[in-house]
């Protein structure tokens, strides 16, 4: 059994330009974007006194986002936001007279027309970004990479894009959606991960994952925390994870809690870059096969990187079983806890949390963190079964590749 492996952050900081990205400001205004929707409702925040107790914590809290607008994970968030910002910027408006109300009126249409926003995605990311296009009235094209499943595919057609699945890997397929995107008339590509020269479409898209760390932390506060000791957060290319960890920073500046960056251990590419310890970008390429396809992202978001070498205490990367376990904790909590049905991206920092406090072999890096029964320890659990098969097999039949 593959173990599971972990970085310390010694990497030298920056002067930390991109943090205000996520000022508290810059999130209310995403947030206040969102309840303009009339799909929005905030997502639940599961609190696992149970399973806390069990672990040896003092409080466990996993943000449920299968919830969210009724796409069964969070990165709709991400895609509407952006969406919404650019079609500010091309038609001179604050996004904040922009609401879900004026977006799909006639006269915005009139004023504005149609734009065709191109993304690459496993799934999550690209039923977002079709979605929104779909309510916003504009057009979608996703390009999916290899190994990427008939259903999720489907989930995407649906929304009225135009998807197919190719032979590359989810890097490239970003690079096939860039290169159309700028051979298209009116073609905007809408990616959660940035390079040099595009950076303003990819911070927006942080700015919208904000929507769901301001909501929980008003929930922790409605359940008597003031702070999280603790975040878990899973990442990709990191555009998650740096939203998340820059809102937090930003929110609590004086005592920011201990960050912990979990990724797929075939796509590591955070954690490589932390244990060179040199703040240089490192890439994973090829395939990258793992059951945590949201995780399968092989190129770090640059904005990301910058805000997550500043402030992570530690970078873990994850085998595939430790996303299966905590996929089963949480589909099969302790009397008295409330269940979350958590995909195979989404379990993963949950199940490396389970890990840490359960497994001797761990300990050192349990006491790293200072975890311990004073923590209260927030999670996110970013998709629910958004592939209902796959996730039986692996629940159910104890499936782990």
């Amino acid at each position: 059994m593959k173990a599971i492996e972990w970085a310390v952050n010694t990497m030298p900081k920056t002067a930390d330009s991109q943090l205000p990205i996520m000022a508290v400001s810059e999130i209310q205004k995403a947030r206040t974007f969102h309840q303009s929707f009339p799909q929005y409702t905030t997502t639940p925040l599961a609190k696992l006194d149970q399973m806390a107790d069990f672990l040896g914590l003092g409080e466990v809290y996993v943000k449920d986002e299968s919830y969210r607008f009724g796409l069964n994970a969070f990165k709709v968030l991400g895609g509407s936001f952006a969406m919404a910002r650019y079609i500010a910027k091309e038609t001179g408006k604050d996004v904040s007279d922009l609401p879900y109300s004026v977006l799909t009126s006639d006269a915005l249409r009139e004023e504005f027309g149609q734009a065709t926003f191109f993304t690459a995605t496993d799934g999550n990311h690209g039923r977002g970004v079709a979605w929104a296009a779909n309510k916003l009235r504009q057009k979608a094209v996703v390009h999916m990479p290899i190994g990427t499943t008939q259903t999720r595919l489907e989930n995407i057609r649906k929304e009225g894009a135009q998807v197919d699945i190719t032979d590359m890997n989810y890097d490239d397929c970003v690079r096939l959606a860039a290169k159309e995107a700028s051979e298209t008339p009116r073609g905007v590509v809408v990616q959660d991960t940035a390079w040099d020269g595009y950076e303003e479409i990819p911070a927006w898209i942080m700015q919208g994952y904000g929507t769901m760390a301001s909501e929980a932390s008003e929930q922790l506060k409605a359940n008597g925390v003031e702070r999280p000791t603790h975040v878990f957060v899973q990442a990709g290319v990191g555009s998650l994870a740096g939203a998340v960890v820059g809102y937090f920073t930003n929110l609590y500046p004086d005592n920011p809690p201990t960050f912990v960056v979990v990724e797929a251990d075939v796509a590591a590419c955070l954690y490589k870059g932390a244990k060179a310890g040199d703040g240089a970008i490192r890439i994973v390429d090829g395939d990258m096969q793992t059951i945590m396809a949201g995780l399968a992202c092989g190129e770090p978001n640059t904005i990301s990187w910058d805000i997550l070498k500043n402030h992570v205490s530690t970078f873990v990367s994850a085998p595939d079983w430790v996303a299966a376990k905590g996929m089963r904790m949480l589909a099969a909590p302790i009397k008295g806890d409330p269940q979350v049905t958590s995909g195979e991206s989404g379990a993963a920092p949950f199940g490396v949390l389970a890990c840490i406090m359960m497994m001797d072999e761990y300990k050192e890096l349990r006491d790293q963190l200072g975890l311990n029964s004073d923590s209260k320890v927030l999670l996110f659990s970013t998709e629910g079964d958004t592939d209902p098969e796959r996730y039986k097999n692996i629940v159910w039949n104890g499936l782990e590749k």
